[in-house]
């Protein structure tokens, strides 16, 4: 049974990003594909060993390689964006990327027959049956466990600003939830999602990992699916909520928000800062908010009094952290508005081909 282990902290600042995408036809629309671009067919070097599927043959994920300087983040997103879609042009597929596809429906597509996700199938039934999400993962380097462990209790409640930030999925199924990211809803639909109750420390983080491998809650550690998370092998801190984006730009700037957000809380931790230890039904609320509102939600502040709205959120965390990236994706239209207004205005074919990855 493979376990972390504390000893895998040891470095600060790294940065990691996982992208989920789609595979598409020349029209844009679902289709399977990573058998082909996964196992059939030798991807370009840059991915070897950074491209995977996941439970749909229709979903695609990316990792880029650990990246010392933050400066060089944008760099390596792209060069892998590039391999990637050089790669499925190259076998007649084309990329797309939001938290879900507007067009893919779950009963007319295929899973995969890896093992892994045969099992959760199983286990799991209709939740992941239907499970066509893609997100966003953005790893940070922590070099001690117990400060990763602090760092992922407080980024608890920034993680529904990020999701409000990124909410790229108002359709499901093909037809519109009314929600601005109905992808975080389908997937706290599984197990072992959402946003995580508060932890102690690094050594209560691997007890509850330890309980829920041996009693066969989980296969492996890697289905703690939660939106934020110590990541017990890679020594980093993991956020897993944005939607997917076609815009690197968007990306980056949850990149950029991440990395900032975990060196100031680490210096906090450093500092002996008390922490706060919201009662999670708190933060779910603004989660709700969040998938429900996007740039229009507001938030039960941190410190419990009142309401903040997410232009004022964006406009503190800004001038606090010295980053400008999440003020330009709020002051753009929203993924969620543009789907609905290229869908109505110019039609489906348009709505498809504006999530088509871009590699500039």
């Amino acid at each position: 049974m493979e376990r972390g282990s504390p000893e895998s902290f040891t470095r600060m600042g790294t940065l990691g990003i996982e992208e989920e995408c789609f595979v598409v036809d020349e029209r844009g629309r679902p289709t399977s594909g990573t058998d082909e671009l996964v196992y059939e067919h030798d991807p370009p070097e840059v991915l070897e060993g950074r491209l995977d599927h996941e439970l749909f043959t229709f979903v695609i994920e990316t990792q880029t390689p650990t990246i010392e300087d933050p400066g060089d983040a944008r760099e390596a997103l792209v060069e892998i964006r590039r391999a990637l879609v050089d790669h499925a042009e190259t076998h007649g597929f084309r990329i797309a990327a939001a938290g879900l596809h507007p067009l893919a429906k779950w009963r007319e597509l295929e899973h995969v027959e890896k093992p892994r996700y045969r099992a959760q199938l199983d286990r799991i039934q209709y939740p992941q049956h239907r499970n066509t999400t893609a997100g966003v993962h953005v790893h940070v380097g922590v070099d001690d466990a117990d400060k990763a462990v602090w760092i992922a209790n407080e980024l608890r409640w920034f993680v529904p600003i990020m999701l409000a930030l990124s909410a790229n999925s108002p359709y499901w199924n093909g037809f519109d939830t009314g929600l601005e990211s109905a992808r975080a809803k389908l997937f706290e639909g599984l197990p072992n999602t959402g946003i995580p109750t508060h932890f102690e420390d690094y050594d209560a983080f691997d007890r509850f990992e330890r309980t829920m491998l041996e009693t066969d809650s989980i296969n492996d550690r890697g289905e703690l699916w939660f939106d934020v998370r110590p990541h017990t092998s890679h020594g980093t801190v993991e956020i897993r909520t944005p939607d997917s984006q076609a815009d690197p730009d968007v990306v980056m700037a949850f990149v950029e928000y991440s990395h900032a957000l975990v060196e100031a809380l680490a210096a906090e931790y450093e500092d002996g800062t008390t922490d706060h230890d919201h009662r999670r039904e708190l933060l779910d609320e603004n989660k709700w908010r969040a998938v429900r509102y996007g740039h229009d939600a507001s938030f039960i502040d941190r410190d419990l009094e009142g309401t903040v709205s997410l232009g004022e959120v964006v406009d503190r965390e800004c001038e606090r952290l010295g980053v400008d990236g999440i003020k330009d994706v709020y002051e753009r239209e929203s993924g969620s508005n543009r789907q609905r207004r290229l869908r109505e205005e110019e039609g489906v074919d348009a709505l498809c081909e504006s999530l088509v990855l871009r590699t500039e």
